[in-house]
């Protein structure tokens, strides 16, 4: 279907009641997704051509950068009804990504109560809940029956109608009523009588992270938000956690990989050489720097590469497992954190338990290599035991650091991501070559 539809986009000249009739049978998703291939005049055409009645919905589901082109396409009028259609998470998240003059020519042009509701959704602090939620969802008051519950039900338009929330005439969230309830109800029958009041909910200014917790752990399709008063402001619903926890593991990998993280959607072959440049090359910078200390006791202890050879040949194994160790255990502890498994208050037992973890595999490590160096390596037994030793030392030493730096990050308000393999590798590559070097001088005679 969607290279029919770019055959026909691509026409000259372009054929309105065509793409018209093939856009109109596709979800409204797969739409969003034709802008992504589109050109800057193509993009304008063929949002024209959509009926109005799935405009907006499509709109909701392109990306930001061909939103923007749309919008200041559109006259000014145009631009506030497509924004007073969305619904207001998609509004917000639309403007949130805006330059200010399309903010303004769009605020300017909604309803002043539209208005008013979206710029309070914006001056929440970034990552808050209070970003991310919607105000447009049904909440019914204690004293309504089930009958005018459902009148009421009918005139509104909002998000997630399987659940709806009770609450007091002060607003004062009470519980939650599912719809299956609301159907099998007698129409005379109170709203408050039906209500459950076990009701999980979060507050504006809680962190994203939380919500996501809370859907994980309670298997909610909605998570309603209050205020520090316990007013029932706005809901989540399950896709805008979805997308919370895309960005997040997203934020986090780019973390884990020395990328600095940039706050945008554009896809990976649609984002800029200069920009991609940009993310990669702090990161890349600071390691290369920080390598100066490996170069710096390479060059201390080139007398005894220098009367022993047979040193060097074991110094890319022993800091690559240093590595390879201290980033499996924290990707393993960074994960625990974020799953709530772990916090910092388990800082002790989790030592211990990646202690005796490290202690076997070290052990493991080292009877392996052992064997290795007397069947192929150089018939030196005191440098297979400075090998041995060595490598039994760093993958203990890159264990502690893999367990503990992620969870002192966190303790310090520092993300535990950023403590993952950069850092971890580049720390271990120096330990591991100051320890390699001082055993062998301990144990070899002459160096």
């Amino acid at each position: 279907m969607k290279e029919n539809i770019m055959t026909l986009i691509n026409e000259t000249p372009i054929r309105l009641i065509p793409i018209r009739d093939a856009l109109s049978s596709m979800n409204i998703i797969d739409i969003g997704d034709i802008f992504d291939e589109l050109s800057r005049e193509q993009t304008i055409q063929v949002f024209r051509m959509l009926p109005k009645d799935i405009a907006a919905n499509v709109f909701a589901h392109i990306i930001t950068d061909k939103q923007q082109i749309i919008v200041e396409a559109l006259t000014d009028a145009e631009a506030g009804n497509i924004i007073n259609a969305l619904f207001m998470d998609d509004a917000v998240d639309f403007l949130d990504e805006m330059p200010a003059n399309v903010v303004s020519k769009v605020l300017d042009n909604v309803t002043p109560e539209r208005r008013t509701t979206i710029n309070t959704l914006l001056n929440y602090p970034d990552d808050s809940i209070g970003t991310i939620m919607t105000t447009e969802y049904m909440a019914l008051q204690e004293d309504l029956t089930v009958m005018e519950a459902f009148d009421r039900m009918r005139k509104t338009k909002v998000h997630g109608l399987h659940t709806c929330y009770v609450v007091r005439r002060d607003k004062i969230l009470v519980g939650y009523i599912t719809l299956k309830t609301l159907l099998l109800a007698k129409q005379h029958e109170r709203i408050g009588d039906l209500t459950r009041r076990n009701v999980i909910s979060a507050q504006t200014l809680d962190d994203q992270e939380k919500a996501a917790a809370l859907f994980r752990k309670y298997d909610l399709l909605s998570l309603p938000i209050v205020d520090s008063e316990n007013r029932l402001v706005g809901i989540i619903t399950v896709d805008d956690v979805v997308e919370i926890v895309e960005e997040e593991a997203t934020e986090d990998f780019e973390k884990m990989a020395g990328i600095m993280p940039i706050d945008d959607d554009v896809p990976y072959l649609k984002e800029g050489v200069f920009k991609q440049s940009i993310q990669r090359i702090g990161w890349l910078l600071i390691l290369m720097f920080a390598a100066i200390f490996a170069e710096a006791i390479l060059t201390n202890f080139e007398d005894a590469m220098a009367a022993l050879p047979a040193l060097i040949p074991f110094i890319p194994m022993l800091m690559d497992t240093g590595g390879n160790a201290g980033v499996q255990t924290s990707s393993l502890i960074i994960r625990s954190m974020a799953l709530d498994e772990i916090s910092s208050k388990d800082v002790l037992k989790t030592w211990w338990l990646e202690i005796r973890v490290a202690v076997l595999c070290g052990l493991g490590l080292s009877i392996a290599n052992a064997i290795r160096v007397a069947i192929f390596g150089p018939r030196n037994a005191l440098l297979t035991l400075a090998v041995s030793l060595t490598l039994m030392l760093v993958v203990v030493l890159a264990k502690t650091m893999g367990c503990l730096l992620p969870m002192v990050a966190k303790k310090t308000r520092i993300d535990p991501a950023v403590m993952a393999a950069p850092i971890i590798k580049t720390l271990l590559d120096v330990v591991s070559l100051f320890m390699y070097f001082s055993i062998a001088r301990l144990i070899l005679p002459g160096l």
